[in-house]
């Protein structure tokens, strides 16, 4: 049974911009240790960050919270399978407040990127699991 959806659009050169004027001190907010050095393992970090920002905020709004509750980026974590497949992963305390708050045993989230030259888009489907 689907839960919820959530989309959100993301400019690049805003996350570039934000990169180049506050660097790690935006990045360690905003992103775990794995999600830096993932994206910069390319050549434009700013469009890796982008999708992950992008696909936390959908998250949050699939849930149909946004970032209140003591919910932070960090809680929210953007991996990618070795085949690449993007995947969220929730700390132990964002998965234990969702199963209490909503009444739920477990969720399956889809998710799905995309980037082009000034936007990433994100997409994730909560889908709830008896």
């Amino acid at each position: 049974m689907i839960f919820g959806i959530g989309v959100d659009q993301v400019d690049i050169k805003r996350v570039r911009s934000l990169l180049e004027k506050s660097g790690s001190k935006f990045e360690n907010r905003c992103f775990t240790v794995d999600e830096i050095l993932y994206s910069k393992r390319f050549s434009d970090p700013a469009k890796r960050l982008g999708a992950r920002f992008a696909a936390k905020e959908a998250f949050v709004k699939s849930l149909g919270t946004g970032f209140r509750y003591k919910i932070n980026f960090l809680d929210i974590e953007i991996l990618n399978t070795k085949k690449g497949k993007p995947f969220i992963n929730l700390s132990k305390k964002l998965a234990s407040f969702i199963k209490k708050k909503f009444k739920i045993k477990k969720i399956k989230t889809f998710l799905s990127l995309s980037d082009e030259k000034e936007y990433s888009i994100a997409y994730v489907i909560l889908y709830k699991i008896k």
